[in-house]
């Protein structure tokens, strides 16, 4: 297909864009354009291959399994079939609950996930033509089930397939999972859990049961021995994957031989990665036991102590048998260090969501632990993105509403991520429609544990759509998520006290939680004991402004949110601030914390010097959950000297963690002493605001039609350069003494303000609009822009 005029054109069909028949349904198309700049200048033509998904009925498949008595079920599953010559294309399509990994004629093609409710699930399609030739073949199936824990919910193991070959001659054969396949259980030796929380379980793998099952997966293997397939009454209903995972085989960095004869491998970072071990001179019945771990014991030996590994049994066992042979992990853990009691060759394999290394963003300044804090938290986000945004990969695989809104952020800003968080908004959205007719949504999703809210993560959700609206120019999922969001809106008014104006006793949470969380895991004394909490009311705040913003850009009437939202700022500063104009923790408290006076500042309620020195003399009293909102609120209140302060401060902060030899953002930054996570992708989220705040650059338009640029103004670097992929294309910024240099993507216009008292020399396509405020203010359009101070 060709997009030229404005019209779309293939081979037997031509209709307008937007409109026109639909396209036929699990079948391949190419989608092409072409551009032009402002000079006229044409593009070559440029293009992507697409396959459209399969409807409920073109499955034609059953829905198979061995089993559903096992807790932790691992079951192999396969198919002989005969393939006539002349393949042209292939494609296999593919879910499971939960994990699977599919095999073609021995050669794994394809693994992925389905952490969903039933109903809600995903497959995923493969372009497998290089894997299927003519003659026999086999198909074959690995899938994990392992009941419901965080971020799994419960349900039925099984899977469903189906492989789509067609022919040069126009013919089509089609193998789809039926009772004539055959199922046994994988050589997964029966475990207790890792944890209480997560519910994973520790792997043990009997070698000598896996020797039998050598080559299951090709043509001829004798599963004579195996039962028939289950065949349940109806294939879920499934959607398709539009994410993927990436995985990389690495080796470790370097190996140490303990005095035992055990060998100790460090990967160099914190990984989230399944082990893989070979034995190439294995001897039957020897059991190897493994240990993965973040902290090595003085002695050398990798820790397994729940204090170092938040309560998790990160170990593996594997029984060999004789000759050689490979240990390869199913499930994913955090680690950085593996022991094993006898030597093999070390490596794991790393995943996460599958992103274009060519879209990650670039950060270089005049001071190298800023440096190390950006990419610190660049790789904390990325490997905090795995089939969902993660808890932690150590103890938990749940999806957390506030992790996911910290990760998302930081994913979208330091990776050009968008599929991955448009994912994750739409399963929170289905929370809602699930469990919270009153506008909640659920503080973990999907999960075993069914309805559970924290109000506070409710309130961050609908400035989260805006923010990927801004970053993506979505407007369908924009007008998908708004009924959600207005529901939002409507939950926190419905809490106003009549007396006071203020939110008070917003519904939700328990224990600890109730009626909010306010930061975790540490509140540094915040007061809880108010019912009218300042923080929860000025995220209603923001919730409302961001409600009347989403209305009025879809041309739906904001009805009353905007002017809600100016009476409860105004309640905010008339009942919960002192004399002196310090906010204090809620209605009837005396604790000033920091917290609540940077998210005023924050979140544009105030712009008061004082409240700015009061956050400023608290240092760092906000936890990595909301730590980049203390970096907003110092740049909006010109503190930019104190946001490098903040990111460079060895005694606390994301310097102290690598400092102290960490290689991931923790969830507290006592983590070590506390027993907390060491791999906690939360903390990454302040990239965006050192993309914004040290860089200069922010996506003001959706889809970045514009951007402002303005270099920081009060701070000890000296200079920076760095770039960050928007949906128009890679914006880069180089600024120094010097003045600045930009580069801006067609179809982009950019305000640019020079730090300068007087017009600087300008060159590119720019407009002068004046002085203000101590910059020189200039329109900018595509290409290189350059501004040199005299």
């Amino acid at each position: 297909m060709v997009w030229d005029s404005g019209k779309v054109r293939s081979a037997n069909t031509a209709f307008e864009p937007y409109g026109g028949p639909a396209l036929a349904s699990g079948s391949s198309f190419r989608w092409e354009v072409r551009t032009w700049d402002r000079t006229g200048r044409i593009s070559p033509w440029a293009g992507a291959k697409f396959d459209t998904g399969l409807a409920a009925a073109d499955w034609q498949a059953g829905w198979i399994r061995r089993t559903t008595a096992e807790k932790d079920d691992y079951t192999l599953a396969r198919k002989d079939f005969r393939v006539a010559g002349g393949v042209v294309r292939a494609r296999l399509y593919v879910s499971a609950s939960q994990q699977y990994r599919a095999y073609l004629n021995g050669k794994l093609v394809d693994r992925g996930p389905a952490f969903a409710y039933p109903g809600e699930g995903y497959y995923q399609v493969t372009d497998v033509t290089k894997s299927v030739g003519p003659g026999a073949q086999a198909l074959g199936v690995f899938y994990h089930w392992y009941g419901p824990g965080q971020g799994r919910p419960a349900g039925e193991p099984g899977l469903v397939a189906r492989l789509v070959i067609d022919h040069a001659n126009g013919d089509r054969e089609v193998v789809t999972s039926d009772g004539t396949w055959r199922t046994t259980q994988a050589p997964w030796l029966a475990a207790a859990y890792r944890n209480g929380d997560g519910r994973d379980y520790v792997e043990n793998v009997d070698g000598r049961l896996a020797g039998a099952l050598e080559g299951w997966s090709v043509a001829g293997f004798d599963d004579s021995g195996w039962a028939a397939a289950q065949v349940a009454d109806a294939v879920p209903v499934l959607r398709a994957q539009q994410t993927r995972l990436s995985h990389d085989v690495v080796r470790p960095v370097s190996i140490t031989t303990l005095p035992s004869g055990a060998v100790v491998a460090d990967f160099g970072t914190v990984i989230p990665a399944s082990p893989r071990v070979r034995f190439r001179s294995g001897t039957a019945g020897q059991l190897v036991t493994m240990v993965a771990g973040y902290l090595l014991n003085p002695d050398g030996t990798v820790s397994n102590s729940p204090q170092d590994n938040q309560s998790t049994d990160l170990s593996y066992s594997y029984v060999q048998r004789d000759g050689d042979q490979t240990f390869d992990a199913f499930t994913y853990e955090g680690f950085r260090y593996l022991q094993l009691s006898a030597p093999g060759d070390i490596a794991a394999v790393v995943q996460h969501t599958d992103v274009d290394p060519a879209r990650a963003a670039t950060f270089d300044s005049s001071d190298a632990t800023v440096d190390a804090v950006v990419e610190l938290m660049q790789r904390s986000a990325l490997y905090s993105s795995q089939e969902q945004f993660l808890d932690t990969p150590t103890r938990e695989k749940g999806q957390f509403l506030a992790d996911s809104v910290n990760i998302s952020r930081a994913l979208m800003g330091g990776s050009g991520d968008r599929a991955f968080t448009a994912k994750a908004i739409r399963e929170f959205l289905a929370s809602q429609q699930r469990y919270w007719p009153d506008g909640r949504l659920n503080a973990v999703y999907p999960n075993g544990d069914g309805k559970r809210d924290i109000p506070d993560f409710t309130e961050m959700f609908p400035s989260w759509v805006e923010d990927y609206y801004v970053a993506s120019g979505d407007r369908a999922l924009l007008a998908e998520a708004y009924p959600a969001v207005a529901a939002i809106a409507d939950y926190v008014r419905r809490y106003r006290d009549p007396a006071t104006g203020l939110v008070t006793n917003l519904a939700g949470g328990s224990g600890a939680y109730l009626y909010g969380i306010i930061d975790w895991p540490n509140r540094y004394g915040y007061d809880t004991a108010t019912a009218a909490r300042t923080t929860v009311n000025i995220l209603a705040v923001d919730v409302l402004r961001s409600a009347a913003r989403q209305a009025e850009e879809l041309g739906l009437d904001p009805g009353s949110y905007r002017a809600d939202a100016a009476a409860l700022a105004t309640a905010i500063n008339t009942r919960l601030r002192r004399t002196d104009g310090i906010y204090l923790d809620g209605l009837g408290s005396t604790h000033a914390s920091q917290i609540a006076n940077a998210y005023a500042l924050a979140y544009g309620l105030t712009s008061d010097k004082s409240v700015a020195d009061h956050v400023v003399s608290l240092g760092l009293q906000m936890g990595p959950m909301t730590a980049d909102m203390l970096l907003r609120a110092l740049h909006r209140a010109g503190r930019n000297d104190q946001v490098v302060a903040r990111l460079t401060d060895e005694s606390l902060g994301w310097a102290n963690i690598l400092a102290r030899g960490g290689t991931f953002t923790w969830e507290s930054w006592e983590a070590p002493e506390r027993g907390e996570s060491m791999s906690h992708g939360w903390g990454a989220a302040a990239l965006t605001e050192v993309q914004r705040d040290l860089l200069g650059v922010t996506v003001t338009g959706p889809a970045a039609r514009t951007l402002t640029i303005a270099p920081p103004r009060g701070t000890d670097l000296t200079h920076a350069a760095g770039s960050v992929w928007t949906q128009a294309g890679r914006v880069t910024v180089r600024w120094g003494a010097y003045g600045l240099v930009v580069d801006l993507p067609v179809n982009t216009t950019a305000e640019v303000h020079v730090p300068a008292t007087r017009r600087p020399l300008a060159s590119g396509a720019v407009r002068f609009l004046g002085l203000r405020d101590g910059a020189a203010v200039y329109e900018v359009g595509s290409g290189r822009s350059s501004f040199r101070i005299r």
